[in-house]
């Protein structure tokens, strides 16, 4: 009997591990009991469960999430001065637990003047700081009146190797993009919403397959209430995707939240 119930409580999991794991291993412990401030410790192996195919280095965490979560950070500084400072983001799974940190590297000119449609680098790092994802964005129109220079991105994972870009494609009535891979060929599309403020709810863009007629997933910018949303530029997003989508397709869409925070719901006090 006793034997019965220690088998009953390894399949049910313990709290403070990811769900999945075949046995209560220490190395996968968070950091503390506030799920809020859970994170990877640095310098581990990925978890024993996790696929043994090739992937890009840094990427093994994505590889079992159907969801994740993308938080911006508060900027103090740029609420109190009506200025547009360098967002950063912490990216987190299902358990709140933060698995990569992302900051944005721009130079205050092109945060002034060119504002949301400026040129910047987004780096991502793991806890252990190491850089594992690099979105390189451009500048770009995204009018409709300007279909040949729409919005891009570019994915690097590692560093220096691209796996993906993010394609505004022209429509004149929704936000429609594309996931595309290192070739440039179109994998997964992704079709917002024809009014994207989301003053009251959240704002949902539907990943579908490249026909689309079938949806896979999709990208939420949660409504955080209408306090937080006129006066701060922290805007809470969630990925949901199938578990096995592939984790260079799951990291284009990481940029894909970036992009659209940036087109869609960047906001200070400075715009009001």
């Amino acid at each position: 009997m006793a034997s019965k119930d220690a088998q009953n409580q390894r399949s049910r999991g313990l709290p403070g591990f990811l769900p999945g794991a075949p046995e209560t291993d220490q190395s996968l412990r968070a950091s503390s009991s506030n799920s809020e401030n859970q994170v990877w410790q640095p310098g581990l192996p990925p978890p024993s469960f996790l696929p043994t195919v090739s992937l890009p280095p840094g990427l093994e965490y994505l590889s079992q999430l159907d969801l994740i979560i993308i938080h911006q950070q508060v900027e103090l500084l740029g609420m109190i001065l009506g200025t547009e400072t360098s967002n950063k983001y912490e990216i987190k799974n299902s358990l709140g637990q933060r698995i990569y940190f992302a900051v944005e590297e721009s130079i205050c000119f092109n945060r002034t003047f060119c504002s949301t449609l400026r040129s910047c680098t987004l780096r991502i790092t793991d806890n252990s700081g190491r850089e594992v994802i690099t979105v390189n964005r451009p500048l770009r129109c995204n009018s409709c009146w300007c279909p040949c220079y729409l919005q891009e991105l570019e994915i690097q994972a590692p560093p220096g190797t691209i796996v993906g870009y993010v394609a505004q494609k022209w429509d004149p009535f929704l936000p429609k993009f594309t996931i595309q891979n290192a070739n440039k060929e179109d994998i997964l599309k992704i079709i917002g919403p024809c009014a994207t403020c989301g003053c009251f709810g959240d704002v949902d863009f539907e990943v579908k397959t490249v026909n689309e007629k079938l949806t896979i997933g999709k990208i939420s910018k949660y409504w955080s209430g209408f306090v937080n949303d006129v006066f701060t530029n922290a805007d809470n997003f969630g990925i949901h995707v199938p578990a096995d989508l592939d984790v260079t397709v799951k990291a284009a869409m990481v940029g894909a939240c970036f992009l659209f925070d940036f087109m869609f719901f960047e906001h200070s006090l400075a715009g009001l």
